[in-house]
């Protein structure tokens, strides 16, 4: 972490030392991820035995918001939970792509979209303690059709809801994808503080 990454409180403060990697054993790779293994020694000198999922993509996501407040939102299958989850657009982009691209190409993959404006949302460490998964998402405006290419192996439905009502179902338990979430609360705060167009926080906190 860089220190101008770090929050106002941690000035000053002092922090135990890093962990330390003892070794690296690949127990194993695919196209999309590693899992390594690692003897290694803990902050308080403890020795320990580490596993860590290392992720060949950084996960990215948008949330298309409309000029009347409205986003649209992509529902599909998924393996690993085996539920039906509705997100905003999402996807993975290669470490060696610029994560912008990669998220502008599955906006228009997913959603049939493409869009003017772009403002950088959130970048987040998905599970910091087992991963070193990146997430990166952003709010984008301004939007037109775009030819759809869906991944073969996804059937995905598209609809188009208020942002309000968006933020109703993620309070109800029924939208629990951990980007969407995220930055669904983080479209509400910049509306509520003037981080976005006038026009545009105006849509997106009233009703449609």
């Amino acid at each position: 972490m860089r220190k101008s990454d770090e929050p106002k409180w941690a000035e000053g403060l002092t922090k135990p030392p890093a962990w330390c990697s003892d070794g690296t054993e690949t127990v194993f790779d695919s196209p999309w991820m590693a899992l390594t293994r690692h003897p290694a020694t803990a902050p308080t000198g403890i020795k320990a035995d580490y596993a860590v999922v290392r992720f060949k993509n950084v996960g990215t996501g948008v949330l298309p918001v409309h000029d009347d407040g409205t986003v649209t939102l992509v529902g599909q299958q998924r393996f690993a939970h085996a539920n039906y989850s509705w997100e905003m657009p999402e996807g993975g982009a290669p470490l060696d792509e610029d994560p912008f691209n990669g998220i502008r190409r599955e906006l228009a993959e997913e959603a049939g979209l493409q869009a003017k404006h772009w403002l950088p949302a959130l970048e987040v460490e998905m599970s910091n303690s087992i991963t070193d998964e990146i997430g990166m998402t952003w709010i984008a405006w301004g939007l037109s059709p775009a030819a759809t290419d869906p991944d073969p192996t996804e059937i995905i439905a598209v609809v188009r809801v208020s942002f309000l009502d968006l933020l109703d179902e993620i309070g109800r338990g029924t939208v629990r994808d951990s980007l969407t979430v995220a930055t669904a609360y983080k479209a509400y705060h910049m509306a509520m503080n003037g981080e976005l167009p006038e026009a545009l926080a105006r849509a997106l906190l009233g009703r449609v």
